[in-house]
């Protein structure tokens, strides 16, 4: 069961069986110079805004000037897990800052992201995909129902990591993990 307490978003706490991971700074700071697919980044400054930020899981503003570079999600995960992900081992664009940035709030469901229709990938252990679930806007509407949503996706014991993308593009998003100790 997730408990969302009210208070502002900033300073909201969730108890649940998972955390939303945005890139790590570590990584953030490699790709910063030369992406995972060789690159240098690719400077952008937004005009309208609305890009998703992979370094802080919020919303580009107009204005603000942004990095798209390429990004493996899954190879960065076995690094850290030991698996394999053979096959599976995407590389894919994703808007950074070009800066070190303060990162996410927390590892709640992304608050500019509540609404936006989702593609949920769970992989296995070994880096095999399992899974993946569409999501409707609906079915992440608000805190609670993305909770609901992904507290189901992990109560499945093979799934040791879940990749949000998006749905149009297919871009990596976020990982979604159980809590770190």
């Amino acid at each position: 069961m997730t408990i969302i307490q009210a208070q502002p978003a900033a300073s909201r706490t969730t108890t649940s069986g998972f955390e939303v991971r945005a890139i790590d700074p570590v990584v953030l700071a490699g790709i910063r110079t030369i992406d995972d697919a060789g690159h240098a980044p690719r400077l952008i400054t937004e005009d309208g805004g609305g890009s998703p930020l992979r370094c802080c899981l919020r919303t580009s503003k107009p204005g603000e000037r942004i990095a798209l570079v390429s990004y493996a999600p899954l190879r960065r995960w076995a690094q850290r897990s030991g698996a394999d992900p053979g096959p599976y081992d995407e590389v894919g664009p994703v808007f950074i800052h070009p800066e070190p940035c303060d990162g996410p709030a927390g590892t709640e469901y992304p608050d500019e992201f509540i609404g936006w229709q989702r593609m949920f990938r769970a992989y296995s252990a070994d880096g095999s995909i399992l899974r993946g679930r569409l999501a409707s806007a609906d079915e992440v509407s608000d805190q609670v129902a993305a909770h609901r949503l992904l507290g189901e996706l992990l109560a499945d014991p093979e799934v040791a990591i879940v990749h949000a993308r998006a749905v149009e593009f297919g871009c990596f998003t976020f990982e979604i993990g159980r809590p770190s100790a």
